[in-house]
């Protein structure tokens, strides 16, 4: 039924109730009556169609006719009834055809109050004029008329004798379309258990039309209508069991084939309607692995030679153990037998150079399945195809031999049936096409409305493991390399694309770069199998297809696999024929085919780049991939339809001539070219260039300057550039001036999508750069993009079209992608820019800050978070003001996007304030205001109560500003409060159940505060609460980075007194001695990659402590260290000094983006320094020791405690010793300087 919708009021002026007609007497209809001849169309635009006039004479008439004489009041209303079911409202008939839906609602009501349900046949014509009038003209009734109409037509089921059943269902399920939620008052009069509905749609239904009514009725009650509610949870559970129970029902022996399609597919509507709704919850039991296994079964009904005993139920596995093979079953296709062999005898193999007419005849129909003649295959020999089926197997007829060229490429003769018998195959072929296709949509909405993660365990069923020899198994790839019908091909594609779709987390396990193993199969190589076969499968649909709409769905389910496939941990091997394959579809004569490709190149492109195997690809030069095997298809359609019928067409190829040999991508990438990638020039000249001839699908590529290819392709080829320059900068880097120029012309064009996407090229290039111009970056300089040659490029963007993108407020998408290319500059190539292009790149983004758009204010205040710390603008105290005045308005905004920027741009410019307190000194210190500073403290502190992605920037700038502060600054009155509430809100971060993330750089801003040696973390009441909090975390958080940063922290003052008293001293000591016993306690198998780096800081810490510890702390040191405790610490402290554990997963200096400290604390000594400085510690000690013997400094229990702690040093350097002489390395001793 057609898709339903309040119709709004148009230009045409409604006709009412009172428009005079000539009111001329009917004209019954009779052989020998006049020809029917239309009136003249009307020209005028607001003119009322006929099917208008004639609907306002009908309601006319019926509002006038009032209950009297039955005889005369049953021809009145028969007469009237015809008429307005004879009109066709449909608007693509009589397009100026308007009707009021209120009209629509009065007419049907006051008629259902004139006929009795005693006329049966009344009863009958009402119902088919209300499905007629609301089904043409897309009307959704009130509430009002839903509730009368909806109990006259129950009444009627009840009432009325069953031969009325059928129409009277069609009439209530076209009022409750999208009506579902209203109808609560009846839903359990139609969905009791002896109800009309479930005795309707049961399986011993004997009536097919009625229970196909029924089923439909069903469905759309479970039809649901954004922004409405749905059925309650208990009728949905009673109509899906309904619907599954009938797809599991078995055909009757005395049931029409074509009537049980209908029901079939009734069923599989209702099952769409009812799973759309959002995710579906499916019960404990097996309602999934039920409806996956009868949605499998019905992928295949009707489909030629499929003979299998199915499985009822599907279930989860990573290997197909639960299908086993079977006896199969007598094909229930063809019931004529000799018709069958005469069609599998006559079969002929088209060759695939010739088959163009045949091929383009049936792939451009939609329905040419229903002209075409498949073979019927029988039970025989097998063909090689995908694994993970088991029994349920496509068999071919045993005189075939084995083929992987798919079955509908193979036609019979078109003389095989009579016309009559012909139709009637050709009907039920298009019926079963019909079940096949709504089962695949059916199992689309359940790929789409369940976890991915449940769904992992049924891949196996829709998706061979690996090819195997026998009997191939039934999987969608099945039904894309052998349906008959492009239709079903194309939605088996789409069920394909959703299963590929978001699956990298399972596809990333896969891998087969090891050995293979004889015991088992692990996992990983079975899915790594899986990823080959699939691309050997879609490679053959893909050489085979004709239809463009369903050779485009093979391009798009080939770029979901390259997009979630792990090929940096396969064989290389598979995106080399790939690449080459798809080369020719670039130039196919449809745009939809051709816009598809260039988003499966992009695919390539992004996926783990940068691969070895596509460098080498794209180095190629251009024309090396046309001579390979596999570069051209077996379809003219496929070839460049601008050299159609050129010399290099396979038209014009001798006959005889065999392919050249394959070339490993190696071999190639010896003969490549230096020149630009042929991928990089294509896509500019898709971009520029004008187009030599016309599209097929020009129309449905949108429209766009005439000369040029049609925008979607255009967009693509952009996309494709940005990929390429992201993931392969350095086979791009040489045509920087071509892309800027593209770039530019783009931004310079006045379809927004085509400045958008010149504005993403820019920033990717800049990004480019500044990726080999990184300290880190391996590029040798010699490589990279000269500076002189970057200035040059930033000088042409910015005098060319970016400006007006800046200043475009009607395309805000457009102004934050031209502020992101202006925060992708290099700062050593800002640097050499005129003053007049730094000043107008800053006094935009200042300008745009204040824009009423949230996306373009987030960007402009991003983008000076990037300028803040550039080398030549972050010592200028004018730019940090304006900036940092700037930040923290934005910091106030309501949007949280735009808070959550500000807060990164206020992190990068309280690093920036470090950095110069470092390098300029106290001068820059006294020339930034103190009010500035005290609206940035109090900013930060309130960030920090804000949502997590605004928190874990704000306290990371509540550190650095508490390292900036000076002496004289927190001294002051005005500092105090908003001090202490800085340190507590760090405390409370710190402490709080947010993400980990945010604890740890909360964890390091304490830290941080600690290195300012004029904080009074020796009397300042909230020192207490910063140090309980770091040890409370350093013993006890589940997260392991979260105990590195704060035992990180704790190592941080550099003086004894800041830790306070010797409780607090003690606490600190006994937490990290407690902590590194519990070093290794998680119930998280991942933070087990930090137990190294989390020992070694903490040993750090621990002998930094040591190394501070003055005499009144040795009782405690001393107790803890000659008890059981000490054992541990001496063993952990032995690796520490040895440097054992710094390898992967040991410390290391790890930042996030943006400063986002997310890594393990860096240690740079090295293990010699270690020893000397514990050395150093060992001999104070001793000294104190020796002190105390002669009666002076020391107590008895600090000596005592100090002894202790000698010996555990001595004992530890002497393990030192002996384990660095046993393995042939300088001794402690010869490093140990004299005492």
């Amino acid at each position: 039924m057609a898709t339903k919708a309040t119709l709004s009021p148009g230009p045409v002026r409604p006709v009412s109730s009172n428009l005079k007609v000539n009111d001329t007497p009917p004209v019954s209809l009779s052989p020998d009556a006049a020809p029917f001849i239309p009136l003249a169309k009307e020209t005028e635009l607001g003119s009322v169609s006929d099917a208008g006039v004639q609907f306002a004479r009908c309601a006319s008439k019926l509002r006038l006719l009032r209950s009297g004489d039955p005889a005369s009041l049953k021809t009145e209303l028969n007469l009237l009834f015809d008429q307005l079911i004879s009109e066709n409202y449909n608007n693509n008939f009589s397009p100026h055809t308007y009707i009021r839906p209120e009209d629509v609602c009065a007419l049907l009501v006051h008629a259902s109050r004139l006929v009795p349900l005693s006329q049966e046949h009344l009863v009958i014509k009402l119902c088919q004029l209300i499905h007629h009038l609301l089904n043409q003209l897309q009307v959704i009734v009130d509430e009002h008329t839903l509730e009368l109409l909806v109990c006259y037509t129950l009444r009627a089921l009840s009432a009325c004798s069953s031969w009325t059943h059928s129409d009277v269902l069609l009439a209530l399920s076209t009022l409750v379309y999208g009506n579902g939620h209203k109808c609560h008052k009846h839903l359990s009069e139609l969905l009791g258990e002896t109800r009309v509905l479930m005795l309707y749609t049961a399986p011993t239904q004997p009536d097919m039309e009625l229970r196909r009514a029924a089923l439909t009725c069903m469905a759309n009650l479970c039809l649901g209508i954004p922004g409405q509610p749905s059925l309650d949870e208990k009728y949905k559970s009673v109509c899906f069991r309904v619907f599954l129970e009938t797809l599991q029902s078995p055909k009757s022996s005395t049931s029409d084939e074509l009537l049980y399609c209908t029901v079939i597919q009734g069923a599989l509507k209702g099952l769409q309607c009812l799973l759309s709704g959002g995710k579906w919850k499916f019960g404990p039991g097996e309602d999934l692995g039920s409806l996956l296994a009868a949605l499998k079964r019905l992928m295949f009904h009707g489909a030629p030679g499929v003979c299998v005993e199915w499985l009822s139920v599907l279930y989860p596995a990573t290997l197909p153990q639960y299908e086993a093979q079977s006896a199969p079953k007598p094909p229930e296709l063809a019931p004529d037998p000799p018709a069958q062999s005469k069609a599998s005898g006559n079969k002929k193999k088209k060759s695939r150079g010739k088959g163009k007419k045949t091929d383009e005849k049936r792939g451009d129909d939609g329905e040419e399945d229903e002209r075409e003649r498949e073979p019927v295959l029988l039970k025989g020999g097998g063909v090689k195809g995908g694994g993970g089926g088991g029994g349920e197997a496509w068999s071919k007829g045993p005189a075939a031999s084995p083929s992987l060229y798919p079955s509908w490429k193979k036609s019979s003769s078109d003389s095989e049936f009579s016309d009559p018998e012909g139709g009637a195959q050709n009907k039920l072929r298009l019926y079963h096409c019909r079940v096949r296709q709504g089962a695949l949509h059916c199992l689309l909405v359940v790929v789409k409305g369940v976890e991915k993660r449940t769904l992992y365990g049924y891949w196996s069923s829709f998706i061979p493991d690996a090819p195997i020899g026998g009997h191939p198994p039934l999987t969608l790839l099945t039904i894309i390399l052998k349906d008959p019908s492009p239709k079903v091909r194309a939605c088996a594609l789409q069920v394909l694309s959703a299963l590929l779709d978001g699956s990298r987390q399972l596809l990333g396990v896969a891998e087969d770069t090891a050995p293979p193993r004889t015991a088992f199969t692990p996992f990983s190589f079975s899915l790594a199998t899986a990823i080959r076969e699939l691309h050997r499968s879609l490679s053959l649909a893909l050489l085979a297809e004709a239809s463009p709409h369903t050779l485009t769905q093979v391009i798009k389910s080939l770029a979901h696999l390259v997009s979630n496939a792990p090929y940096n941990r396969l064989r290389p091997g598979l995106l080399s024929p790939l690449w080459r394959q798809i080369r020719p579809y670039i130039r196919h004569r449809d745009v939809n085919v051709r816009v598809s490709v260039l988003t499966l190149y992009g695919a390539l492109l992004s996926a783990q780049a940068p691969l070895p195997e596509v460098q080498l690809l794209l180095r190629q030069p251009g024309g090396s991939s046309t001579s390979t095997t596999g570069s051209h298809t077996p379809q003219d359609t496929a070839l460049s339809w601008r050299q159609r019928d050129g010399p290099s067409s396979p038209s014009h190829r001798s006959a005889h001539t065999s392919p050249p040999a394959s070339r490993t991508p190696a071999e190639e990438g010896e003969g490549g070219g230096t020149g630009p990638p042929w991928l990089l020039q294509l896509c500019l000249s898709l971009v520029t260039q004008p187009r030599e001839d016309q599209s097929d699908s020009e129309a449905a590529g949108g429209g766009g300057p005439t000369s040029l290819e049609p925008f979607p392709l255009r967009l693509e080829a952009l996309q494709v550039l940005a990929h390429l320059v992201r993931g392969y900068f350095p086979l791009a880097q040489g045509s920087l001036c071509e892309l800027g120029q593209v770039s530019a012309s783009c931004l310079r064009e006045t379809d927004p999508s085509i400045q958008l996407h010149g504005a993403k090229l820019l920033e990717e290039l800049g990004t480019g750069i500044i990726q080999q111009y990184r300290a880190e970056s391996s590029v040798p300089e010699t490589a990279r993009v000269p500076l002189s040659q970057v200035v040059q490029f930033w000088l042409e963007v910015l005098s060319g079209p970016l400006n007006r993108a800046l200043q475009s407020e009607q395309h805000p998408t457009l102004q934050t992608s031209a502020c992101d290319t202006l925060s992708s500059i290099l700062p050593q190539a800002f640097a050499q820019l005129p003053d007049k292009s730094q000043v107008m790149c800053i006094t935009v983004l200042l300008g745009l800050t204040y824009s009423d758009n949230s996306l373009v204010k987030a960007a402009a205040v991003r983008a000076l978070g990037v300028y803040i710390l550039f080398p030549c603008l972050r010592e200028d105290v004018m730019f940090v003001a304006d900036t940092a005045n700037t930040i923290l308005m934005a910091l106030d905004d309501r949007s949280a996007n735009v808070r959550a920027k500000a807060a990164w741009s206020l992190g990068n410019l309280t690093d920036t304030l470090i950095v110069n307190m470092e390098c300029v000194g106290e001068d820059f210190q006294e020339e930034l205001s103190d009010m500035l500073l005290l609206k940035m403290l109090k900013s930060a502190a309130r960030a920090s109560a804000d949502k997590d992605r605004v928190k874990s920037n704000a306290v990371r700038a509540l550190g650095n500003l508490l390292h900036f502060l000076r002496y004289g600054q927190l001294t002051r009155p005005v500092f105090q409060q908003p001090l202490e509430e800085a340190v507590r809100a760090l405390v409370q971060t710190v402490q709080s159940e947010a993400t980990m993330k945010v604890r740890w750089n909360a964890c390091y801003a304490l830290g941080n505060a600690f290195q300012n040696p004029a904080l009074p973390l020796d009397s300042a009441e909230w020192s207490s609460d910063a140090f309980s909090a770091l040890c409370s975390v350093v013993s006890s958080c589940k997260n392991f980075k979260v105990r590195i940063k704060s035992a990180a922290a704790l190592s941080v003052p550099a003086q004894r007194s800041s830790y306070g008293d010797v409780e607090r001293f003690g606490c600190v000591w006994s937490a990290l001695a407690m902590a590194l016993e519990n070093s290794e306690d998680t119930h998280d198998f991942l933070e087990y990659h930090y137990c190294a780096s989390l020992r070694h800081t903490l040993a750090k810490a621990l002998t930094h402590l040591l190394s501070l510890s003055q005499s009144q702390d040795m009782p405690a040191l001393g107790a803890s260290l000659a008890g059981e405790e000490g054992k541990g610490i001496r063993e952990h402290l032995v690796k520490y000094l040895r440097g054992e554990g710094e390898g992967s997963g040991g410390p290391g200096r790890e930042g996030g983006k943006g400063g986002e400290r997310d890594g393990e604390e860096g240690d740079s000594s090295n293990p010699q320094e270690r020893v000397t400085a514990l050395q150093k510690t060992r001999d104070r000690l001793r000294g104190a020791c020796v002190e105390a013997e002669g009666g002076e400094g020391l107590g008895m229990d600090e000596a005592r405690g100090a002894e202790m702690v000698v010996a555990f040093l001595e004992d530890v350097l002497r393990s030192c010793e002996e384990l660095e002489g046993s393995h042939g390395t300088p001794t402690v001793a010869q490093f140990t300087p004299t005492v």
